[in-house]
């Protein structure tokens, strides 16, 4: 097993790890080297790491250094041990192997798509979604990765939920973490340049700035909710004004990340 480390500049760290999960959607393992410089790093078997070329554009003008190594037969053990358990507003965030906590909880196997709970992005999303009056409204995760969103929607009492991705392995890990969850979801696979963008009264998009731009620019009819994240806080002002007929109701920050929650007057 190999790991691929890219160490970049903490002051455009963020930046550059908004670029790097689109290489590495299954997520990053972060260490603080100095106070100067972070190091994201992914773990896989020759030919399934992404191309080195690829990963110093993604770092762009933050690269420091890319380093690779050989793991020893304990990485899958580190690699659990990366991934910790986490309490958001009233939802318990756990892998398979973490115990229970009791309580509502969202069971994710980190190892199947982006989008386990841990990135602030997800966090913030989480926090807005339970911030909604609990009603029996229709809820499209767009982006849905690993399900997480509408699995904790369901969990929540919204319904129906559907989720929508462009990766057919996103999709499938949906669907089997919805059914290990107990939660009916629909899954569907989507394309947001070409196909229409679907309705519901709620609507999860937790993607990129240039996506959640487009989004706005294909959006007919404004929903009654929608929590965009994905977002750098400098971000934040330009996505939230982009969507026409919503206006912000509220705005939560973590890490240098930004999720809006935006309402129909």
């Amino acid at each position: 097993m190999i790991r691929l480390a890219v160490r970049v500049a903490r002051e455009h760290a963020e930046l550059a790890l908004a670029e790097l999960l689109v290489l590495a959607p299954n997520g990053v393992e972060e260490v603080d080297v100095s106070d100067d410089v972070v190091e994201y790093a992914v773990y896989g078997a020759e030919g399934e790491l992404p191309d080195l070329g690829d990963v110093r554009a993604a770092a762009g003008p933050a690269l420091v250094e890319v380093r690779s190594s050989v793991v020893g037969d304990d990485w899958a053990e580190r690699w659990r041990e990366f991934h910790r358990p986490l309490q958001i507003g009233g939802l318990h965030l756990r892998a398979p192997w973490h115990p229970p906590a009791g309580g509502p909880e969202v069971v994710i196997d980190p190892g199947q798509a982006f989008g386990t709970g841990m990135h602030p992005t997800t966090r913030l999303c989480l926090e807005l979604l339970q911030a909604l009056p609990r009603e029996r409204a229709a809820v499209a995760d767009l982006g849905c990765g690993s399900g997480v969103l509408g699995i904790a929607a369901a969990k929540l009492g919204f319904g129906p939920v559907d989720g929508y991705d462009h990766e057919a392995e996103s999709v499938e890990a949906t669907v089997a973490n919805a059914r290990a969850n107990g939660v009916e979801m629909g899954a569907h696979r989507w394309d947001l340049h070409r196909d229409p963008v679907p309705r519901a009264p709620v609507v999860l998009a937790n993607l990129l700035r240039p996506l959640l731009l487009e989004l706005a620019a294909r959006l007919d009819e404004p929903p009654r909710v929608l929590i965009a994240s994905g977002l750098l806080a400098h971000e934040a002002d330009e996505v939230a004004t982009a969507f026409a007929g919503l206006r912000e109701d509220a705005r939560l920050e973590l890490d240098g990340w930004a999720a809006v929650l935006l309402r129909r007057p």
